[in-house]
């Protein structure tokens, strides 16, 4: 089996070799076309493009021309000439794959040739980013060549405001953060008119610092969400007696064990995994405190929750580690980045357990009204690319969950960054120390100094041992993450010394000062290894740009985190069976193998986490795909009667259905389907025309008879309004039902994993309750917008408001309807598009009764009562 898997890593190895040769043929045959495109009028040369591509030339016959017009374009506006590899990495993108290329290779260039290529189809190309700064700093910096070669680039930030935003996308490419482009997509779906939606497609995307982006953050959805619930003072309640207790590290002891109990202490916590275990004395004490027999007992499921996240709060997230607090709010640190994520909150009740431990206010749960995982986000885009300077480690992840494979794009000039073996000491106490001399020594001869953290803690407990030796330094962690670009691009300055959160500063340049060279270039210094190698060696990659010297070396110790929960009791015989005194590294590639096959492990525990995010997400994210194209037609303005026609059968089916579900017709009860009937829609048929006939016949008779009252509408209304009034009510109601079906299959998701202990796979449960949740919620959405629409009534000075405006957001366009459920025997007025059916709040309120006065027969509608007395409607009475 392992020759099988040796031979297999060598055919991709001779794959790879394969594909790099061909681009770099590729790049070079781009390179004789220089000549020819050196006096060209390049925004001609773009007209000419898209005139090929309407004349059915395919894209890819374009793109060494094309290719050629962006490198001719850099060099006439910023006297840049992209290097051969950089044309290799341009192509990679084009064919949807991700480009490693090393720090300082130029990505930020190298993205213009695809982003031009895809937009010459006239569709929004979209270039995605790790924060706002880049976002914008690259897009003002291509300018020069996009404006050379005719086409336009926009840049999407964080609050920017709706008409800047709409323009921004309506360029040729639009560069922003994957939160902003995903909540972009969410708002898009939310909105009640077309001039309201700001994407315009998902044809091509380029994800940079791609691993961050849909490896790192992956398991963080996006969410949008509305009006809270009030519950603060369960959360403090929980806090105050959870402080009294004892917790113990779980050591995975055989099953029937009682750990808790075992060791006196309340409740045993397990930080790999995140997860805490209450033991029964924690129960009692949380039953006294809180007054309550049983905390298991059905009633009190939601105090279980609380229990459990006040436990977790307590026991596995530490201040300065997991989080900050700044300005009176808990703000969670990325442990992949070290930067605060703004307005990112953990879910199912933690943080407000974390804000509650902490003695900060309260912010109260949300209801959640959007929601998308960044993978099914960017799954999106018919076409996908993506470009780091360290994506290898994780290529299965990407193949699997994008089908993204990663092509190693050669350095413009070869690395020379000497990086050395590992430090290991015994105690985190010697490996500081050692640290510290480190630092003194390099910064005694100027060499400059970038120290690795992994959390926010370790950055200012370096940093206050500095300053106690007098060196100057400047600190770069979560605290100070909007100063990120302008400290970083100096610390390569002579005598600089900077510490940082490990990929602090990621996208920006390190350039060495002046006589830095010959001092041995950038010295990057980590103080703890990453669970995940690839931050590693991006905090190498920060040294050794484009052929610049530089040097990187990790110290570590027994006591590390990584190395305590994984490999911690090897390392720790070993150095006691050498007897190396506390003051002594080890440096041995033992010990560094050890180190990595941790590493290893996380990472795959780690991927199989997001891909069980994802497995969850794809039952959702079906539906909401169904739910935004039904949207999207709406505002679209397709016509939606023959759905309209179909949902009345099938409503009308169901009402039948339910009232003649008996066996024997004789106990079926047609006196209350008459009464269903005539509260949905108004029904003209009477008893003895549904006596005696068959299931099918009866529903065939009220199918009729409500295709003839619709189309009665259909005429008073006029045609036009008529399809304005479906879709304003199909848009409210799916709106406010989906809303609904999210909430649900949020407390599904929170409280399937308890199947497990019935032996049943809580996936499997999840995915086929969602799916008649779902069937559940259409039927319920067809059933309302039936009713409606059949007791909505259009006043003659909406039908001018509908004419001349429709019903685009801006308030004039009304109709009122009435509903039994809704209002009782009041109609409410729906003013505008952004009222939810049914709510009154704001919104002016009307009456708007049908009367029907017969004085005569030449009077009488086609659906009044008829004149005679008989119950039955005039036509199917006397004017059959």
């Amino acid at each position: 089996m392992a020759q099988q898997l040796g031979n297999f890593e060598k055919f991709l190895r001779v794959g790879e070799g394969r594909r790099l040769k061909r681009l770099k043929n590729q790049a070079e045959y781009i390179s004789t076309l220089e000549g020819e495109f050196e006096n060209i009028d390049l925004q001609a040369k773009t007209a000419e493009f898209k005139q090929r591509l309407e004349n059915g030339e395919a894209l890819e016959d374009m793109l060494f021309e094309a290719y050629a017009a962006v490198r001719e374009a850099f060099k006439r506006t910023m006297g840049v000439r992209l290097f051969d590899v950089q044309l290799m990495g341009g192509i990679a993108l084009h064919e949807g794959d991700i480009a490693e290329m090393k720090t300082g290779e130029g990505k930020t260039f190298v993205a213009v040739q695809p982003l031009y290529l895809n937009s010459l189809t006239g569709d929004n190309v979209h270039l995605v980013t790790v924060n706002d700064y880049l976002a914008k700093r690259d897009a003002e910096w291509t300018k020069p060549v996009w404006d050379a070669l005719g086409m336009r680039v926009g840049f999407i930030q964080n609050l920017m405001p709706f008409n800047e935003r709409k323009a921004a996308y309506d360029a040729d490419a639009t560069y922003g953060t994957n939160s902003e482009f995903g909540f972009d997509y969410l708002r898009d779906n939310m909105a009640v008119a077309l001039e309201g939606v700001v994407q315009r497609s998902h044809t091509y995307a380029i994800v940079d610092e791609v691993d961050s982006i849909l490896i790192d953050e992956a398991r963080t959805p996006l969410i949008i969400s509305g009006e809270p619930e009030t519950a603060a003072q369960t959360y403090y309640d929980f806090a105050r007696v959870v402080k009294t207790f004892e917790g113990v590290q779980s050591k995975g002891v055989a099953k029937g064990i009682d750990e808790t109990e075992e060791s006196g202490a309340d409740f045993t916590y397990d930080e790999k995994h995140k997860t805490v275990s209450p033991g029964q004395a924690a129960i009692d004490k949380v039953e006294r405190a809180l007054g309550i027999d049983n905390l298991y007992d059905p009633r009190n499921v939601q105090l279980v929750n609380h229990l459990n996240q006040a436990l977790k709060a307590q026991a596995l997230y530490h201040r300065d580690v997991e989080y900050v607090i700044q300005d009176g709010e808990v703000k969670i640190v990325d442990e992949f980045t070290g930067r605060i994520m703004e307005g990112r909150r953990w879910s199912e009740g933690l943080h407000q357990a974390i804000e509650a431990k902490e003695g900060v206010p309260i912010q109260e749960e949300n209801v959640t009204l959007a929601t998308i995982t960044l993978q099914n986000y960017f799954r999106l885009y018919d076409k996908l690319a993506g470009m780091t300077g360290t994506a290898k480690t994780e290529e299965k992840e990407f193949v699997e969950i994008y089908d993204l494979s990663v092509v190693e794009i050669p350095t413009n000039v070869p690395v020379a960054r000497e990086d050395n073996n590992d430090f290991i000491f015994k105690t985190k106490e010697s490996k500081f120390n050692a640290v510290v001399d480190d630092i003194v020594e390099r910064n005694e001869h100027g060499q400059p100094v970038l120290v690795g953290t992994i959390d926010v803690e370790t950055s200012e407990y370096l940093s206050q041992i500095l300053q106690r030796r007098g060196i100057q330094h400047n600190v770069l962690n979560a605290k100070q993450h909007e100063r990120e670009a302008e400290i970083i691009k100096d610390a390569g300055e002579r005598g600089a010394v900077t510490i940082a959160t490990n990929m602090a500063g990621r996208g920006v340049d390190i350039k060495l000062g002046e006589g830095v060279r010959e001092l041995g270039g950038l010295y990057v210094l980590g103080t703890e290894r990453h669970e995940a190698r690839r931050i590693d060696n991006q905090l190498r990659g920060r040294s050794g740009r484009q052929g610049d010297p530089g040097e990187s070396r990790y110290y570590l110790s027994g006591q590390d985190q990584l190395v305590r929960l994984f490999a911690g009791d090897r390392i720790y015989n070993i150095m006691e069976r050498f007897k190396l005194p506390e003051d002594q590294p080890m440096e041995a590639s033992i010990l560094s193998k050890q180190i990595e096959g941790a590493q290893k492990k996380v990472e795959e525990q780690n991927f199989v986490m997001r891909k069980n995010v994802l497995k969850y997400d794809d039952v959702m994210n079906t539906q909401r795909q169904v739910i935004y194209e039904q949207r999207r037609r709406v505002l679209e303005g397709d016509d939606l009667s023959d759905d309209v026609k179909v949902w009345i059968r099938e409503v009308i089916e169901n009402v039948v259905a339910e009232h003649t579900a008996a066996e024997f017709q004789e106990e079926w009860d047609l006196p209350e389907l008459i009464t269903a009937m005539d509260a949905l829609y108004g029904t003209g048929v009477a008893l003895d025309e549904i006596q005696g006939i068959d299931r099918a016949a009866i529903v065939e008779e009220f199918v009729e008879d409500a295709m003839d009252e619709y189309a009665e509408r259909e005429q008073q209304w006029g045609e036009e309004i008529a399809r304005q009034v479906e879709r304003y009510v199909i848009l409210q109601v799916v709106d406010a039902r989906w809303r609904e079906h999210l909430e649900n299959m949020d407390y599904l998701r929170e409280g399937v994993h308890l199947r497990s202990m019935a032996q049943k796979d809580p996936l499997v449960e999840y995915r086929h309750e969602g799916h008649l949740m779902f069937q559940q919620l259409s039927t319920e959405i067809r059933e309302e917008v039936v009713s409606l629409l059949f007791h909505a009534e259009v006043q003659p000075n909406d039908i001018t408001a509908f004419e001349q405006d429709g019903w685009d957001g801006d308030g004039d366009g009304e109709f009122a309807y009435q509903h039994e459920s809704l209002a009782g025997a009041d109609a409410i007025a729906a003013a505008g598009a952004g009222v939810t059916a049914g709510e009154t709040g704001g919104g002016a309120t009307a009456v708007a009764t049908k009367q029907r006065v017969a004085s005569d027969w030449d009077k009488v509608g086609r659906n009044d009562p008829c004149p005679c007395g008989s119950g039955k409607k005039y036509k199917k009475c006397h004017g059959a």
